[in-house]
């Protein structure tokens, strides 16, 4: 087996200690969560079918409400997955010399546990469809059926934002529910979506060079870009940074499509949980400004992960969605589902108009 150039069980203790435990995780209202969200997710499910015409092949959605360390270990999982490409050409280079292959899987352990800890005080909710029942994840190992398609709830994390704003909490719920159930709908109700997406990102870290040499080679264009004036890490973080232009091509495709995919949640929640969720429009300006007010440090994490990129991802696809249907109603948007072809890059997605004009140039599948 190849050598993992990742301590992952390393990296899960170090994600749950920064974690640390959320101090309404031993509150009594954790006895709702669960309940609530198997509820109000059946309804967001039936709510999110209707206003988009997606249907998930793979049933009902199965709810799980975890607390930080169950988040985490769900995701050191999933990265596993995502990055078994770009790990296993790693684990070949280093698995000639033991001492260097020992403290590079510790360090880069500890690193990716920091990163997935402090992501985990601020995770609500999570859709993940990286893993399927007999998928290698990298480690020597199949997913556990029971690890699948799953919805997660980071029920201490909800509480403390419904305690902290005073939010009505099966309202607030079935608006998170919204945003869940709406990629769920995207990735298993659009049969293509999901495996096109797993080929873009493997195309990308399969074809990273685990070579000091170009690593210094990107250091050295970031600062040229920092002393332009430009943020090296706003178009989606470290693995942009090192990108080369066959991979930035390919990175392109994956923004583009995570910008639809993102915007395309955001419009739906809103337009599907009209009526049903009245304070939705306080939940979104009070995330929102959630997302931007960051302290420095955690403000330069979010850039480093490419979270900053995500964000933008947010109101450019939302952008895009209002134009395309503006000019073509919503048979001209369902037109993004024909297939990966039809997907619109990034800069389709900056410009609107020009994936118009390409997919009026496309005969309709």
């Amino acid at each position: 087996m190849t050598a993992q150039p990742v301590a992952w069980d390393l990296a899960e203790r170090v994600a749950v200690r920064v974690g640390g435990r959320e101090p309404f995780g031993d509150s009594y209202h954790v006895d709702s969560l669960l309940p609530d969200f198997e509820e109000l997710t059946r309804e967001a499910e039936d709510l999110v079918a209707a206003e988009t015409g997606l249907v998930s092949a793979s049933g009902p959605a199965r709810v799980r409400v975890t607390d930080r360390a169950g988040w985490v270990h769900a995701n050191v999982r999933s990265f596993q997955r995502l990055l078994a490409p770009l790990t296993e050409r790693f684990g070949d280079k280093l698995a000639a010399s033991r001492v260097a292959s020992t403290v590079t899987r510790n360090v880069a352990g500890v690193e990716l546990g920091s990163m997935l800890g402090w992501m985990s005080t601020r995770v609500l909710g999570q859709y993940d469809l990286l893993l399927v029942e007999g998928e290698d994840v990298g480690s020597g190992e199949v997913g556990d059926p029971d690890d699948q398609d799953i919805v997660y709830y980071v029920g201490p994390n909800v509480l403390a934002l419904e305690k902290r704003f005073g939010f009505p909490p099966r309202e607030f719920r079935l608006w998170l529910a919204l945003h869940e159930v709406t990629h769920r709908a995207q990735f298993t109700g659009v049969p293509w979506l999901r495996p096109h997406f797993i080929s873009l990102v493997d195309g990308v870290l399969g074809s990273v060079e685990p070579d000091p040499g170009h690593l210094l080679g990107a250091v050295r264009h970031a600062v040229e870009q920092m002393r332009a004036g430009q943020n090296p890490l706003d178009d989606g973080g470290v693995v942009a940074l090192f990108a080369s232009p066959e991979q930035r091509e390919v990175l392109d495709k994956v923004s583009g499509m995570m910008s639809l995919l993102e915007g395309h949640g955001d419009v739906t929640m809103d337009r599907a949980g009209a009526g049903r969720v009245p304070s939705a429009e306080r939940f979104s300006r009070v995330l929102r400004a959630r997302r931007a007010n960051r302290p420095g440090v955690a403000k330069l994490v979010q850039k480093v992960v490419g979270l900053e990129a995500k964000l933008k991802q947010y109101e450019l696809g939302e952008r895009f969605i209002e134009t395309v249907e503006s000019e073509g109603g919503s048979a001209l948007l369902a037109r993004v589902w024909d297939g990966p072809e039809l997907l619109p890059s990034m800069a389709e997605i900056r410009d609107p108009f020009a994936w118009i004009a390409r997919v009026g140039s496309v005969t309709s599948v």
